[in-house]
């Protein structure tokens, strides 16, 4: 239980900044999002604002910021693929984040059929969702995009090591054991010694 005195410490707005304090505390995934246009280029970004929301059917969602031009991309074609990051990935997510208009020409990607929902990262992601815009919805300077998963690709061979990202950097997978796998002995909390 905190007391008052304790309970201010660190304390910001909750305004921009203090709401990026407070997310980039919270480690997730790194992916990348894609579309193709009217014309059939490729768009996309680095997105880390992806969960599940259903197992059936089988729904995502995506927080992309407005005004984005894959955004609009994903929304004119109803469909984007979803590319998960391996942990050797890093220039990737930030070549997507950066805005580069060349980013499609300095990365690999490819449409695997006729039915991808958009660009797969060749090298990039070690596993690959199409998915079909099942809903958006707009929240303040951002659009949560629902996604029907039409098609999941997972990279065969060996397992790669997913990207994270948290406190403002990038990282892997922890592989010293630090995260326990299912089936194992987790370490209890503090509170419950």
């Amino acid at each position: 239980m905190t007391t008052p005195e304790t309970a201010t410490t660190g304390e910001t707005t909750a305004g921009a900044d203090g709401f990026r304090a407070l997310m980039s505390l919270f480690p997730t995934g790194v992916a990348v999002i894609g579309a193709l246009d009217d014309a059939g280029r490729p768009w996309g970004m680095t997105c880390s604002s992806l969960c599940g929301v259903s197992l059936d059917p089988p729904v995502l969602l995506v927080c992309v910021r407005s005004g984005s031009p894959t955004l609009d991309a994903l929304e004119r074609s109803g469909a984007f693929s979803v590319n998960l990051l391996h942990h050797r990935a890093r220039d990737v997510a930030e070549l997507f984040a950066s805005g580069d208009p060349e980013r499609f020409r300095r990365t690999s990607w490819h449409l695997p059929d006729a039915t991808a929902a958009g660009p797969h990262l060749r090298d990039a992601a070690h596993a690959v969702g199409d998915c079909l815009v099942d809903g958006v919805r707009r929240v303040g300077d951002h659009t949560v995009v629902f996604g029907l998963v039409v098609r999941v690709g997972v990279t065969p061979g060996r397992q790669r090591t997913p990207l994270l990202h948290g406190l403002k950097q990038y990282a892997a997978w922890p592989s010293d054991g630090s995260v326990a796998g299912p089936g194992t002995n987790r370490p209890k909390p503090l509170d419950e010694e």
